[in-house]
């Protein structure tokens, strides 16, 4: 979704360096601090992670906590973050900034009460931050609190009116409650704000064909996939809609691109499948299911001949 949170872990805040503290260790300090940067921007972010470590056991530095967080996120490092965050709420606890850090790792980790709690502490200190509301919305569908979800984004979007992630997640959780019609006056206002979103032209595709539109929903897909030809879900929307609409020689050709970009992905051979045998090629589709089985992820059901004909019921997958 866009680029709204790129300056949540990016606080220009510093923390003042005391008078206690030494001219060699404040140098140590510089030199760990931007050697850990130009390693994260290099993504080597294990020696980034030790370097950010390494200048804050020498002082404690908003900054350099936020890297540090940012450094264990994407390195789904989400507890060591989520320490850190906490360190930075401790630090700061009028500060807004380390709760709405530490909310984002919190929704992550599928912490929705908790990511609830801190947002609310951001609207007690500043009512009207937009970004609290949209959070908030979040963390509610954690929980299935969807109609208040609901009510938050909309709070958001009162604030902030052109809030594009605000409108987007609305509009996905207004199709998950079978609300299409307003799903998509929300996805067209995103797409007025930001018209090279691919992830707008996905979700106004699910919107279509959930409204029975099939050529508007084929658009949509196509649509992604002219701004990123590499889009493996915008080929598995179109490829499930083919199918759907009786079309399995071209549903294969998208589940081929996308087995081609991702050799391990079982849902597409187990789509292939299905197409194969609406196609008649039962031989073909047999394989495919064996290979789906042989790489389905731990834990998910695989396919088998009894549950072939419930593998696609359309929509979301």
């Amino acid at each position: 979704m866009g680029n709204f949170f790129k300056s949540l872990f990016s606080s220009p805040k510093v923390e003042e360096a005391s008078d206690t503290i030494s001219r060699n260790d404040k140098k140590n300090f510089d030199i760990f601090k931007y050697d850990g940067i130009r390693a994260q921007q290099m993504g080597r972010l294990s020696y980034a992670i030790k370097c950010f470590t390494e200048a804050l056991n020498i002082q404690d530095d908003f900054e350099t906590m936020n890297y540090l967080v940012v450094a264990y996120t994407n390195s789904h490092e989400l507890e060591d973050a989520l320490d850190v965050a906490n360190h930075m709420v401790n630090l700061e606890p009028g500060n807004i900034t380390p709760y709405l850090t530490r909310t984002n790792i919190l929704l992550l980790m599928k912490k929705g009460e908790e990511a609830i709690a801190d947002c609310l502490k951001v609207i007690e200190l500043e009512e009207n931050n937009p970004l609290a509301w949209f959070l908030l919305g979040k963390a509610k569908m954690i929980t299935n609190d969807l109609t208040e979800a609901i009510e938050d984004l909309t709070k958001a979007m009162t604030i902030k009116n052109d809030f594009t992630d605000a409108y987007l997640l609305r509009s996905e959780i207004l199709l998950e409650i079978n609300q299409p019609e307003k799903a998509l006056s929300d996805i067209e206002k995103a797409l007025e704000l930001v018209p090279d979103e691919e992830s707008a032209y996905l979700l106004r595709g699910q919107i279509h064909e959930k409204l029975g539109n099939f050529s508007a929903s084929a658009d949509d897909y196509n649509q992604a996939l002219e701004l990123n030809p590499f889009n493996t879900d915008a080929f598995m929307f179109l490829g499930a809609l083919l199918i759907n609409t009786g079309k399995p020689d071209d549903a294969i050709q998208c589940f081929n691109e996308v087995i081609e970009l991702k050799p391990d992905f079982a849902k597409a051979y187990s789509e292939r499948a299905k197409a194969k045998e609406l196609k008649g090629d039962k031989e073909g589709a047999i394989a495919d299911i064996k290979t789906a089985n042989e790489l389905h992820p731990e834990g998910e059901q695989p396919v088998t001949q009894s549950n072939f004909e419930d593998m696609y019921k359309g929509g979301i997958y």
